[in-house]
Parts: structure tokens; sequence; C-alpha cells
């Protein structure tokens, strides 16, 4: 019990990295916005939030600076795609392509740094509990807040006007144009707030998770956050469930790895990769089902006045 205590206690942490990254994905998607960039903006946040904690010794100010650096590069893929009305997956690649190259140049003088030793944080009392304690309550508050952001998205998308709006320019920005709302002003917006989100949680995995700096260290997590919204069904409580899915078979395949089971390393390794590919193969066989959750205007450009 102790271990499966273990299991889900490094599922929840693990996966906030994903699902931070996926709310964030997902704010852009419902505005109608497409960005493939999430990778390289991850990396350029995790070197900011490393290398301001590196000289702060203030995680959150490292957090800030992390959710900084991926506003600041989706914002210029914001004005590329919605004012200048380039291609909007071309961009996104070129600027996934831009943060590797960037992170890996300018992270060259952090790979030998060491951050101070993290604080350990736990809820008092519950945290003493008999396997939920090291399950659920010894996790640091990010891992928190990640639940209540998840909660207030929800709410904000599904409960309040300016959600409805987002909606609205994310299904049919004509006609929130002809309403009077500045589509592209709200989709700049959108995108800046899921490139903030996106930024953050590369910040947490150079700063909490690991905590150091190493070139491409998100290894393909801000790929697997741009799936996990086609695998949510554009539901932030879905983007939530899927990341600890994810992280709970990557988790698993350390844990069997360690009990000494008999199966080659690189399909242990290759088990959380498949069973996302598996998941999207499923979801993929009912096109329908997908086409009446995904926002109808997704990836297309839209041009006022034409």
């Amino acid at each position: 019990m102790n271990e499966f205590a273990l299991l889900l206690a490094a599922t929840l942490s693990a996966g906030t990295v994903l699902a931070i990254a996926g709310l964030g994905l997902l704010i852009n998607e419902r505005a109608g916005v497409l960005n493939l960039g999430a990778e390289g903006m991850m990396l350029v946040a995790a070197i900011a939030g490393f290398a301001t904690s590196v000289h702060t010794g203030n995680d959150w100010i490292a957090f800030a600076a992390g959710a900084g650096a991926g506003a600041l590069m989706a914002a210029a893929f914001g004005v590329l795609v919605i004012w200048l009305n380039t291609n909007q997956y071309a961009t996104g690649l070129a600027l996934s392509l831009f943060g590797a190259g960037f992170s890996a140049f300018v992270g060259i003088r952090y790979t030998q740094e060491k951050l101070a030793e993290r604080p350990k944080f736990e809820i008092p009392g519950l945290a003493d509990i008999p396997f939920v304690g090291p399950a659920f309550f010894k996790h640091h508050p990010m891992v928190y807040l990640t639940i209540a952001l998840m909660l207030a998205l929800a709410w904000f998308l599904y409960r309040s006007r300016a959600g409805l709006v987002l909606r609205a320019v994310g299904e049919s920005p004509e006609s929130a144009h002809a309403l009077g709302y500045p589509v592209r002003r709200i989709r700049l917006l959108a995108v800046m707030a899921g490139g903030a989100l996106c930024g953050l949680a590369g910040a947490y995995l150079s700063v909490i998770y690991t905590p150091l700096w190493v070139e491409g260290m998100t290894a393909g997590k801000g790929w697997i956050a741009l799936a996990l919204t086609t695998f949510a069904t554009w539901r932030p409580a879905r983007v939530l469930m899927g990341a600890y899915l994810f992280v709970g078979v990557t988790m698993l395949q350390f844990h069997l790895q360690g009990e000494g089971v008999q199966l080659p390393s690189q399909l242990l390794t290759a088990l959380p990769y498949l069973a996302t590919i598996v998941v999207l193969v499923l979801i993929s066989r009912n096109p329908a089902w997908i086409r009446a959750n995904m926002p109808a205007s997704i990836g297309k450009p839209f041009f006022p006045g034409s």
C-alpha cells in the first residue's frame, strides 16, 4: 500500500506539468487558434524560470518569469497568425523549433547550476493520515493550484459571460464580429493566456519537479499536452484526468522496471506514448463525436470585413 501511495504521489506531481500546459492550450483552441509551439514555449520558460530561481532563490518569482516568457512568445505567435494571417501550423512549428534552439543557447551556462534544496510541503494533520497523507497531502502548492485552475477555467468557460464570448469567437468569429466583439484582440489575449500557462508548466518542470536545467528537458511534453486537448474533447476536467492518466502509465513503467519485470526497457519507456496513440485512435473512430465537441473555427484565420 505504501508503494501504491508513492505511485499516486508521483503521478500527481509529474502530471501537473501536462495539466497546466494542456489547460493553456485548451484556452487557445477554444478561441479558435491552434498553437503547435507549446514545446518551444515550455523550453524557453523552463530556462527562464530556472535562471531566475538561480539568481533570486525565489520559486514564485521564477514561476512569474516562466509565465512571462511563455506569454511573450505566445504574443509574437499571436501577432503573426492573427494580424499578419500567417499559417497557424507552420508558425507554431517554427515557434517550437525556435524555442528549442534558443533555450539550448541561453541555457549553456546553467547546465552545471544547482538549486538549493527544495523545502518539503505538507498539509498539517492530513499529511499524517496513513496512505492518504503520503499520496495526496504532501505536494507542492502548485499541484493544488492546478486543480483550482481547472475548476476556475471550467467556471469561466461555462458559467461566465466572458467565457461565452470566448467560445463564440472559437465557434463563429464572423457572428461574434457582427455583434461588435473585437475578435482578434480576444484571440490574442487567449493566446497569451495559454502561453503563460505553458510557460508556468515549463518553469514548474525545471524549478520544482527536476529541479535542474537540461537541454530539451521537456522531452515531448508539449506535444503530449496538444494531444490531451483532443483526448479531453476540449473539456478542462478531462484535460486534468488525461494528464494524470498519461503520467500514471509513465510512473507505472518506472515501477515495473524497479520491480524487475522482465520486459525490454525500450518497450516500457514507450508505454505512455503507445497509450496516447491508442486513446487517440479510439476517439477518432467516431468523427461525429469529435466534430460535436471541437471548436468549429479552430485553425481557421479570420479576416474582419471579409
